[in-house]
């Protein structure tokens, strides 16, 4: 598939987190996520370690299981997830997003492509640190933007998701991604979009958030 006629503005502001118009009935080509795959792994990475790995779920019954422990992870979270209070956010779009998060908790199994980035590790006490978990996980995160970024130029949709994550051990077992030494940061899905027509969300001025020299 050719990638769309779409300037490096146009991709970095309207890639979108998509999930009512990720189009369940289509295939996504193998050869296509393998080129999002190629673009991806040009991102930089902490002393060129390339620690990363990508687990791509297209097995029906598995697909099912992984949505379940995202559905479990929303329903009973085993970790408290700490608010910050900050919310720079319209009010106006909540109810919108809730909606478009409902209909992703009940189809999420029906997405053709569920992708696990993970990042390799000597063990899990790496992350015990603020600096050890900035370490890892900006090793791996620009990757996975990147491949978001290159979905988006070929026409598909993705969504960046963690509630899985509170069963990450089952999900290892699921996939047989070795749970000690490799950590699961997401669970991505990816399906070619019903329209491409997306357009930058709304966002905070930049004169709110830029500090210069301090806060």
């Amino acid at each position: 598939m050719p990638a769309l006629d779409l300037t490096a503005d146009d991709v970095l502001t309207t890639t979108r987190a998509v999930r009512r118009r990720l189009d369940l009935d289509r295939p996504v080509e193998r050869a296509l996520i393998e080129e999002c795959l190629r673009l991806a792994t040009q991102a930089p990475t902490g002393r060129n370690r390339q620690r990363w790995d990508f687990v791509l779920v297209t097995d029906p019954a598995k697909r099912a299981a992984l949505a379940d422990l995202y559905r479990l992870g929303l329903t009973r979270p085993r970790q408290q997830v700490v608010r910050d209070g900050v919310d720079r956010g319209d009010p106006g779009r909540g109810r919108r997003i809730a909606q478009s998060a409902q209909y992703l908790f009940d189809h999420l199994h029906e997405v053709p492509v569920l992708l696990v980035p993970c990042i390799r590790v000597q063990g899990r006490h790496e992350n015990a640190s603020h600096v050890g978990q900035a370490n890892t996980w900006g090793s791996v995160l620009p990757a996975v933007w990147q491949f978001m970024l290159a979905a988006r130029s070929r026409g598909l949709g993705t969504a960046w998701t963690t509630p899985h994550l509170h069963y990450e051990r089952e999900a290892a077992e699921l996939l047989s991604i070795p749970y000690e030494t490799v950590l699961q940061a997401a669970l991505i899905p990816v399906a070619h979009t019903i329209g491409t027509d997306f357009r930058p969300g709304p966002r905070t001025d930049v004169g709110e958030i830029a500090h210069w020299d301090g806060w």
